[in-house]
């Protein structure tokens, strides 16, 4: 489940700066007949309701597409593993609309989707308009010309196979990029061409960041004993103290394993458990939000979703072999290890 303050921060950090050369422009024509008033109150009090109207609309019409790339997703029954490819891919769609933005190579604008020509003239049109709802029809229409950070966006909607999450992840988005649209369609119609060419590489860099972090979360899923986390925790325990590692070879196997969902990560009261054997898993959650409440098992493919308060059981047979089986959270921000023994 994506981390939704994530979502935000890139809005509020990078998406508002990338919009701001199309939208931040189409918005400041529609505004400025509000100047032609007689000015003062009356003058301020219409650009405030024209970029207001803007934004709200803005806001609906990005919440509704959101629900329908959700609802497209949940068309695919994901697996773990097709779920952390999609995840990669998506990452990889955010890494090269990135190097885009930052012009690195021509080749990369290929990750930049192109609006057809009649729905960019039929925003220009609504744009230049003197009717009262012109900044609304503009502010809907923004879903027929996606910056490339709206569309990395539209992609972790469509990954996200939920129509909720969808809704969320663009909804959240765009109240990030509203604040910087609601201060240059006021009174800064030139910060369009300052900004937009300044915090380009900023805004890439929050974008890359992200997609460093899908990966992360992917790779997790797919197994891998290296992630962000493992190193960062490697790194650490040879600078400070860290707690001491379990010894699977003094503590006695059991075959019922409780497991506390809390929101930084997961309590195991016994991560012993006997190899070849069925084991039976009882997660409760206490506090966890986000992704702490899909614990999942990459190697077998489980995925449990435990919403806050609840407590959920299941069944499967441990590995035949001694060692160490991971879980993790649905996008590998938090985990742990169950450890087999033999005997």
């Amino acid at each position: 489940m994506p981390n939704l303050w994530i979502i935000f921060t890139t809005g509020l950090l990078a998406g508002g700066l990338t919009c701001m050369a199309v939208q931040g422009g189409l918005l400041a024509t529609t505004i400025a007949g509000e100047d032609k008033g007689d000015g003062g109150d009356r003058e301020s009090k219409g650009k405030i309701g024209a970029v207001l109207s803007f934004l709200a609309a803005k806001l609906i019409a990005y919440t509704l597409l959101g629900a329908l790339l959700g609802w497209l997703g949940s068309l695919i029954q994901f697996s773990l593993r097709l779920q952390a490819t999609l995840t990669i891919f998506v990452a990889i769609f955010m890494i090269g609309t990135a190097l885009a933005l930052l012009n690195v190579h021509p080749v990369f604008r290929f990750f930049i989707i192109e609006t057809p020509p009649f729905f960019r003239r039929l925003v220009r049109k609504s744009a230049k308009s003197a009717n009262l709802f012109a900044p609304a029809i503009l502010g809907a229409f923004t879903i027929f010309i996606p910056c490339g950070t709206t569309q990395a966006m539209m992609a972790l909607a469509i990954a996200s196979g939920n129509p909720l999450w969808g809704s969320l992840i663009l909804a959240t988005f765009v109240l990030g990029t509203s604040p910087l649209f609601f201060f240059a369609g006021y009174s800064m119609e030139w910060i369009k061409g300052v900004l937009a060419d300044r915090f380009a590489p900023v805004a890439a860099t929050v974008i890359i960041g992200l997609a460093v972090w899908n990966i992360n979360g992917g790779v997790v899923l797919l197994g891998s004993p290296v992630s962000i986390q493992s190193v960062a925790r490697e790194f650490y325990c040879t600078v400070t103290f860290c707690d001491m590692p379990v010894n699977a070879a003094t503590r006695a196997a059991t075959d019922v394993v409780n497991i506390t969902i809390q929101s930084n990560g997961y309590t195991v009261d016994n991560p012993v458990i006997p190899a070849g054997r069925r084991v039976r898993i009882k997660l409760s959650n206490m506090s966890g939000g986000g992704c702490t409440q899909a614990f999942t098992i990459p190697k077998y493919g489980i995925q449990k979703v435990v919403r806050l308060g609840e407590s959920q059981e299941f069944e499967f047979v441990a590995p035949k072999e001694p060692g160490e089986l991971a879980f993790s959270c649905s996008m590998g921000m938090y985990g742990g290890k169950l450890f087999v023994v033999g005997g």
